[in-house]
C-alpha cells in the first residue's frame, strides 16, 4: 500500500510541475484537481479498465472457477474473480487494488493445457 502512495504521489508531483510550467498557479490548481481524478480513478476502478480493455468476460467454465477456487483455498487468500479473455495467446494475469477485489484473467489461447500446466499458471 506504501508503495502505492508513493507512486500516487510521484504521479500528482508531476501533474503539479507540468500544470505549474503551463499556466502557473492557476495552472497548478487545475492540474491538482485533475490529478486527484485521475488517481481515484485509477485506485478504484484500474482493474474494469483493464479487464474493459481485454474485452474479458466472466468465466462460466466451472472447471476452470473450481480450479481457481481451489488453489485459492489452499494458498488461504479470497478467491478472485475469474475472467476470460477472447485471445488465442496462451496468457493470464491478475488486476485489482487488493486481494479482496481481485481478478484473474485467463485468454482462451490456455484451454489447451493439461488440468496440471493449467494449475501451474493459475498459481503463478
Amino acid at each position: 500500500m506504501f508503495g502505492t502512495a508513493l507512486l500516487f504521489g510521484l504521479l500528482t508531483g508531476i501533474f503539479l510541475a507540468i500544470g505549474f510550467l503551463l499556466g502557473g498557479m492557476t495552472g497548478m490548481g487545475i492540474a491538482l484537481v485533475l490529478a486527484i481524478v485521475i488517481n481515484f480513478i485509477s485506485f478504484w476502478y484500474s482493474d474494469k479498465i483493464v479487464l474493459g480493455l481485454y474485452r474479458a468476460k466472466p468465466s462460466q467454465d466451472r472447471k476452470l472457477n473450481e480450479m481457481v477456487a481451489k488453489l485459492s483455498r489452499e494458498a488461504k487468500i479470497p478467491a478472485p474473480r475469474v475472467y476470460v479473455v477472447p485471445r488465442n495467446e496462451p496468457n493470464a494475469f491478475a488486476t485489482g487494488r487488493n486481494s479482496k477485489h481481485a481478478a484473474l484473467a485467463v485468454t482462451e489461447g490456455l484451454s489447451g493445457l493439461t488440468d496440471g500446466e493449467m494449475e501451474g499458471v493459475l498459481s503463478h
